[in-house]
């Protein structure tokens, strides 16, 4: 994208297309003029003043934001494909362990995580609309790459386990992502547009795990095998390229603040928040990974259920709820305060994932899967309820004793840098949980011990949250967050 102009010609009637000269656009009264320059560039943006926000700024600003949400969905898509697509590779010819299955599902989590950390600083130093278009690009490695490996069976487990990786690609989006969209919105409206980003991107889990069995059954006759798993998503991809290259924008003061990230990691508020968005955000996207080959297993006549030619798999109903009750558990937050809401979350977290253990020799899937909902509920809302605690925690840390406080500023710079750094070290859960499932298969031949390990897990997560911020001492006495 750009030009801006084409996207909406009334709104931005003063605005170049991409290579004319350097044009100011007009001033108004009150606001400050902005610049469009070569490349879809913008100076003079800020969002927080009110008159370029109404002229120009919130069409521009939403337009980005609209394209964004679009690149994150199909990171996320791509990935969970191999959450998916593990569960039919014994039928395409495929011979694999019980443990190899899991480092397919989790090697894309743990490489996601990672990514995160370089990914949040790519927008300021090439801008975010250009590293928006490197990143989709990028999502065609592991999606061509997953269609070649997985249409032959002579395929050796390395190279499926090299391409599972680079599906990590995708996780790593979410960082840059948000990264690029808290630059474009004033303070008053950063909440609902990250919380919308996230959740949009949240929900190519539930798409993929939605639409490529559907997909991979319909096609079949054709003989297109299951690499159509990969194929599919390429056209969509080449859309997000050309859409951001024509839509999205480049803020040039868009900077990484490297003094407050450096500042962020010596708060050990931020690794105690980090340990609980691993019990909140971790669990989400753990589950859903392994979600699909957790009913396989347990209940393989519902893997697939037939519908006329297609085959639906119900996993993906876990990243569907867990999705979109993320942004509740941040307006429960705001209600309620958010040590409530995530200690609550840890709690029917851990009351669930026992009761998954006591009822599993019952044989029932209809019950199993009513508890994994309510699992993937809970995990949302708590995942909305702490990263909405970390702006909060960091402010009352601060000693701030009011918004103009220089001390709140300082609060704002540094929780801005933990946001990045916490979401990346939550998607290490979507790692650990498909490997402690892994081992408790691999040593005791079931799942059972796996989830009395969650049970405990959640607990120790439950007491933290409570003793620290529930009854706050130290740094945070007198405040509850």
């Amino acid at each position: 994208m750009t030009e801006t102009v084409d996207a909406a010609p009334s709104a931005h009637p003063a605005q170049p297309r991409s290579g004319s000269a350097d044009i100011p656009s007009p001033a108004t009264a009150a606001g400050a003029p902005l610049a469009f320059r070569p490349g879809s560039w913008i100076e003079g943006w800020n969002p927080e003043d009110a008159a370029q926000w109404a002229l120009q700024g919130r069409s521009i600003a939403r337009r980005n934001l609209g394209w964004s949400v679009f690149a994150e969905f199909l990171g996320f898509v791509v990935w969970q494909l191999w959450s998916i697509v593990v569960v039919p590779l014994p039928g395409a010819g495929f011979h694999l362990t019980t443990s190899e299955s899991f480092w397919l599902i989790s090697l894309p989590s743990l490489v996601g995580a990672t990514l995160r950390i370089p990914y949040s600083f790519m927008v300021p130093l090439i801008g975010g609309r250009n590293w928006t278009i490197v990143s989709a690009a990028l999502l065609l490695v592991p999606t061509v790459g997953l269609a070649l490996a997985v249409g032959n069976p002579a395929t050796p487990f390395w190279v499926l386990l090299t391409v599972a990786g680079l599906a990590g690609f995708g996780g790593g989006n979410f960082a840059s992502s948000m990264s690029n969209i808290t630059f474009f919105f004033p303070q008053r409206e950063k909440g609902w547009a990250l919380g919308l980003n996230a959740a949009g991107g949240n929900l190519g889990a539930a798409v993929a795990q939605l639409a490529v069995p559907v997909v991979v059954a319909l096609t079949a006759s054709a003989g297109l095998g299951l690499g159509i798993a990969g194929w599919m998503w390429v056209p969509l991809i080449v859309v997000a390229m050309v859409g951001t290259w024509k839509g999205l924008n480049n803020l040039a003061n868009a900077k990484t603040d490297f003094a407050a990230s450096a500042s962020a990691v010596k708060e050990p508020h931020l690794w105690l928040l980090a340990l609980l968005y691993i019990g909140t955000f971790g669990s989400f996207i753990g589950f859903a990974g392994v979600f699909p080959k957790l009913i396989a297993d347990q209940f393989p006549a519902f893997a697939t259920i037939p519908i006329g030619p297609a085959a639906l798999s119900l996993a993906f109903l876990g990243a569907l709820v867990g999705s979109l009750a993320r942004p509740y558990g941040g307006r429960l937050a705001d209600r309620f305060g958010g040590t409530v809401v995530a200690a609550l979350s840890f709690a029917v977290m851990g009351v669930i994932a026992l009761a998954v253990v006591l009822t599993l020799p019952a044989g029932s899937f209809w019950l199993f899967l009513a508890f994994f909902l309510v699992l993937f509920v809970a995990s949302g809302i708590g995942n909305g309820a702490t990263y909405r605690m970390i702006p909060t925690v960091f402010l009352v840390a601060s000693g701030a004793t009011g918004p103009d406080d220089p001390a709140a500023q300082d609060a704002q710079r540094r929780s801005a840098a933990a946001l990045g750094i916490i979401s990346a070290i939550g998607a290490y859960g979507g790692f650990l949980i498909p490997q402690v499932l892994n081992l408790s298969f691999t040593t005791t031949g079931g799942y059972e011990s796996a989830f009395l390990w969650f049970v405990a897990g959640y607990a120790v997560l439950l007491v933290l949250t409570l003793a620290v911020y529930f009854t706050p001492r130290g740094r945070l006495a007198g405040h509850r967050i």
